[in-house]
């Protein structure tokens, strides 16, 4: 998958996405300022969500449309979307300012009217948000203009994902990464379940990644070592200027030091070799070896006494130990020499324990 300049595959970097989401307060300067903060922190991207109250749902009381058991209790479906969307007049503003600070930024659609908008800004990605993986049609709309798909997985049974995928592959579209999502807002850790970033993986052969709802650093660092290629945390500012997503966003601070983490768990995780670098090789000096620790005469038979495996690491390898046990000594050995194979009385029998 490359978005724009950055490929991501195995073998690529973490590909770390600033959502703006609500973050931005109503306030479009407040939007720009995110976009330059999340630079600042180490964010490869900044995601928008593009919808309004009247694209993703309809102003009922009725029960149905009342919000329970969330942050957002209180609230009707409309009057939280409301608060939330991104004005569609600032999306070019925000898409200019991302493309001055060097960030890529694409967008979550909600209907057709939202990727057409995308697709007259060039956005280089689409987002399936995990409440949409069911949509099947919005999925093959936004597959169909051929950019690559990222879907986030909140609230998707494995058939959920089987449709999703299908619906992408059948517009022509494979360019596609699944993320581990908890939609709970914010999400409790024990309900992570980081191992299916792996699974996913190994089940349906796509990138796959973490869109991330609990609090902290500690998930996208597990994600990062079960094989996550991308990575997604709401980010805000500053968490006191409020809004619908403020309590479980990071700010600039943490989102840095998260960058930080992930950067580095990258870089502990490595490759598999069994090489020594320069510096483990040199360690090898601290290691055991074979030490006449007993001052030896020409014909003595060496004893426990006489041998040991001690450090450093310069002797012979400690293997040959027993087999030297019980010999006779070809010379006279001085404490503290390395032990050498050339010290023993050679015969047949023992060059052939030798070899």
């Amino acid at each position: 998958m490359k978005i724009k300049n950055f490929t991501i595959n195995k073998e690529s970097q973490v590909f770390i996405i600033a959502e703006l989401s609500a973050n931005h307060n109503g306030s479009l300067e407040t939007a720009l300022e995110t976009v330059r903060a999340a630079k600042r922190a180490g964010a490869d991207c900044i995601k928008l969500q593009t919808y309004t109250a009247d694209t993703i749902t309809i102003d009922s009381k009725k029960d149905d449309f009342l919000i329970k058991g969330t942050i957002w209790d209180g609230k009707n479906l409309y009057e939280l979307y409301q608060e939330a969307y991104t004005p569609w007049e600032w999306h070019q503003a925000l898409f200019e300012e991302a493309e001055k600070n060097g960030l890529i930024c694409f967008s979550s659609p909600f209907d057709k009217t939202a990727v057409d908008l995308l697709e007259s800004l060039n956005a280089p990605a689409y987002k399936i948000a995990s409440f949409e993986i069911t949509d099947i049609p919005l999925i093959e709309y936004t597959a169909s203009k051929g950019k690559p798909i990222i879907m986030s997985t909140g609230i998707a049974t494995i058939e959920d994902i089987e449709l999703a995928l299908a619906a992408c592959r059948r517009m022509g579209n494979t360019d596609i990464a699944l993320l581990k999502c908890t939609s709970s807002y914010p999400a409790p850790i024990e309900e992570a379940n980081m191992v299916m970033v792996k699974d996913f993986a190994e089940r349906f052969g796509v990138i796959t990644g973490l869109s991330d709802h609990t609090m902290g650093a500690t998930v996208p660092l597990v994600a990062t070592c079960f094989g996550a290629k991308i990575i997604e945390k709401h980010f805000i500012l500053d968490r006191s200027i409020g809004g619908p997503d403020a309590s479980f966003s990071m700010n600039e601070q943490e989102f840095t030091d998260m960058v930080k983490a992930v950067r580095e768990a990258e870089k502990a995780i490595g490759v598999v070799d069994y090489q020594l670098t320069d510096k483990q090789a040199k360690g090898k000096d601290f290691s055991r070896s074979l030490y006449v620790v007993k001052d030896l005469k020409k014909g003595e038979v060496i004893t426990e006494e006489h041998v040991k495996s001690i450090r450093p690491g310069f002797g012979l390898h400690p293997k040959y130990y027993n087999q030297i046990i019980g010999k006779k000594s070809s010379q006279e050995v001085e404490k503290g020499t390395r032990m050498r194979l050339d010290f023993l009385e050679m015969d047949a029998t023992l060059e052939q324990e030798l070899n």
